[in-house]
């Protein structure tokens, strides 16, 4: 289990009681960086299990992936032997983190007040839907249902001909997982010191209302209020990738320097000395009518005329990539982003780690484990006898439907 063995968090001990991948995700990322993350399951698994494709029927490949260096510890936390051995854990962990609701995991007598006689330093994490001081706080919540909640879908509908859509990534899921990982490792630094543990909270709703209103708050900041709550830049029908005269191509000309450079590039015509170009005020008041000018412009010529071009003139542009350009973009290939690794399921690869570190690097642990495979070695550890967790694993056992 390599990556255990190094990096930043190397030493702390993560419980781990998430599911899906809001949670997995921010602690696929401790385990990235060092930490013994330990993946508590019930005997059905995590359901992410059975998403395909995958070698087998139990860890389809985004499983494999976000659960990669941890290991498998399955009980059946309905029994009371089960979660006596669970709290047993927790007395040498660092972090407890779940993604159940609040009443759900009350009722499993796994909730802070509970934990935190059995370790007063635990750093313990609830990662769910809404915050549980509010009325929503029972409600279910998925990715889908959160990105529709936000905000998110309906400043998306700006750019699809005032049809909803969702961002075609998780990103409520994602963005939660982020917020959490710095939220727990800020509370690891605050214990280092005062010494003390505390409980933290990080619901998906405020957190992406939070992502997505900080530029979109905008004139509504004010009160009374300048404007709508909306950054026209972002909702303009015309912010697009632009159509070249073979293709499309992203380009991001912000500021001045950028417009002044690629006037200069295109032989300075007399539309550019049209006011509305003057400024990043005059640009913004009027950015439909200005990117739609840009648009037709760039129609002129082929992608790869305009990315030497914007080279040159030292703008942002990119040639819109697919997933499939990007296993083999000579940029990733080059920093060795994707990482292979030998597997009882043959030859895998994985993202990297997308952050470096001089004295203490991170490293890609084994993909997602099989279910409770390293049940019994967490509780030996933990100092159970044999016949202990021979017990504790029968009661982990899924009884067949």
């Amino acid at each position: 289990m390599s990556g255990r063995l190094k990096g930043p968090l190397a030493g702390v001990r993560v419980i781990d009681c998430t599911s899906v991948l809001m949670g997995p995700y921010a602690t696929q990322i401790m385990a990235d960086l060092g930490a013994d993350v330990i993946k508590v399951e019930s005997p059905d698994g995590d359901t992410t299990r059975y998403l395909p494709p995958g070698p087998d029927a139990t860890r389809g490949g985004m499983f494999l992936n976000v659960n990669r260096g941890k290991r498998s510890l399955s009980l059946n936390l309905k029994q009371p032997e089960a979660r006596a051995a669970l709290v047993r854990l927790v007395e040498g962990a660092d972090i407890f983190v779940h993604s159940m609701r609040p009443g759900a995991i009350k009722r499993l007598g796994l909730d802070y007040e509970s934990l935190r006689e059995a370790n007063p330093g635990l750093i313990y994490a609830n990662l769910y839907g809404f915050a549980r001081n509010g009325p929503y706080r029972d409600y279910p919540a998925y990715d889908d249902i959160v990105q529709a909640a936000s905000g998110l879908v309906d400043l998306q509908a700006r750019l699809s001909n005032g049809v909803p859509t969702y961002l075609g990534t998780v990103v409520a899921d994602k963005v939660t997982g982020l917020t959490g990982l710095y939220a727990m490792l800020a509370a690891l630094y605050a214990r280092e010191k005062t010494g003390r543990g505390q409980e933290i909270e990080v619901p998906m709703f405020e957190t992406l209302v939070s992502f997505t209103m900080i530029e979109h708050l905008c004139g509504s900041l004010f009160d009374p209020p300048q404007g709508p709550p909306e950054y026209p830049r972002v909702t303009t029908a015309s912010r697009r990738p632009y159509k070249t005269s073979d293709g499309y191509i992203g380009v991001m000309i912000y500021n001045d320097k950028h417009w002044r450079s690629f006037f200069h590039a295109i032989g300075d015509p007399e539309w550019t000395r049209d006011p509305m170009f003057a400024s990043m005020r005059s640009r913004t008041e009027n950015i439909g009518t200005v990117l739609a000018k840009l648009a037709d412009v760039l129609a002129e010529r082929t992608t790869a005329e305009w990315l030497d071009l914007f080279r040159i003139a030292e703008v942002p542009a990119m040639a819109i990539a697919t997933p499939q350009d990007l296993l083999h973009d000579e940029h990733l290939e080059a920093t060795g982003f994707w990482q292979e690794r030998d597997s009882e399921f043959g030859k895998l690869r994985f993202p990297g780690i997308p952050t470096s570190f001089s004295e203490t690097p991170g490293a890609i642990g084994d993909p997602g484990p099989a279910l409770g495979a390293d049940s019994r070695a967490i509780l030996a550890e933990a100092g159970f006898d044999d016949a202990t967790i021979d017990a504790l694993l029968e009661g982990a056992r899924k009884v067949p439907a």
